[in-house]
């Protein structure tokens, strides 16, 4: 990837830019996601271990849906299943969320009022999406 500057007096100059360190893109699906990859340490870094601990137990919950289904297990057993997978889910989420204020947007504090209002904003539209489901 290139980019070109124009200089002040009136030349361009061409520069190639490492795609590693370019911005990255939103994820697909959801035009109004902000991404903040490129600073490298996330607020989950402590905790990834456990999350992915517990995405795999949610993981196990849903496979278990489906062999309710292929084993023809009552309706209402398997809606107690689906509620305890939605809640798992919705823990996740939730101290995903935490530690995403904790880390992110309390960082952002220490880079002024506009780093501030941009994360809290990334945090409001974070929890819309999070309040939809």
């Amino acid at each position: 990837m290139t980019t070109t500057d124009a200089g002040t007096d009136g030349t361009t100059e061409t520069a190639a830019v490492d795609p590693a360190s370019a911005p990255k893109t939103a994820p697909q699906g959801d035009p109004d996601a902000v991404t903040d990859h490129d600073r490298g340490i996330h607020g989950y870094a402590h905790q990834k271990d456990a999350h992915l601990k517990r995405l795999r137990r949610i993981e196990g919950q849903i496979r278990g849906l489906q062999r309710m289904l292929e084993e023809d297990v009552y309706c209402i057993d398997i809606l107690t299943q689906v509620s305890a997978s939605t809640k798992g889910l919705q823990s996740f989420g939730l101290q995903l969320l935490e530690e995403h204020l904790r880390h992110c947007v309390a960082d952002a504090a220490v880079h002024g009022p506009e780093a501030i209002d941009a994360k809290v904003q990334e945090a409001t539209k974070a929890i819309e999406r999070m309040l939809r489901t």
